[in-house]
């Protein structure tokens, strides 16, 4: 009898509902925030186009509202890679506007440096990328183990997501 094969998949499926519960806790803490008190602070989630857009009077005051949502998300456990800034630019009012785009995929370049690391691990597993996520298989679960704590481990661009192990 064959060993039966193993595998898992990795995506960059973001939890939207954590997202958006995350950027619902950053805007009533906004709110009640006093170094806030009479100026523009503005949280606005594009879920069509997926981006997000920070408003506020200066610059320190963008980088506070980013630090506010990156908390909120880390405490629903999302990564801050789900965010990728676009860059600052002037806004109406005299106002700052800050433009993040909504990460939840791997980019090909990078899906490609993945499976190349996966490689690289000497393990007997191969790694097939499949449309928006890799496909990772083999005999061994402590193999398929071991590559998820060693890709987990490296920085990249994307939030991977673990999932799907069969």
């Amino acid at each position: 009898m064959a060993a039966k094969e193993h595998s898992f998949d990795i995506s960059a499926k973001i939890d939207m509902q954590a997202f958006k519960d995350a950027i619902v806790q950053a805007e009533r803490e906004v709110a009640t925030r006093y170094d806030f008190k009479g100026l523009t602070a503005d949280i606005d989630y594009n879920e069509k186009a997926k981006t997000l857009t920070l408003v506020s009077a200066s610059d320190n005051k963008l980088d506070a509202l980013h630090d506010i949502v990156i908390g909120k998300l880390l405490k629903r456990g999302l990564t801050s890679n789900v965010l990728d800034k676009q860059g600052v630019e002037d806004s109406s009012g005299g106002n700052r506007k800050q433009l993040f785009k909504v990460v939840d995929y791997i980019e090909a370049k990078e899906a490609k440096k993945i499976a190349a690391e996966i490689k690289n691990l000497k393990l007997k597993v191969t790694a097939q990328i499949e449309g928006d996520h890799i496909r990772v298989k083999g005999k061994q679960l402590d193999d398929l183990q071991k590559v998820i704590r060693e890709i987990r481990g490296m920085e990249w661009d994307a939030p991977l997501v673990f999932e799907n192990m069969r």
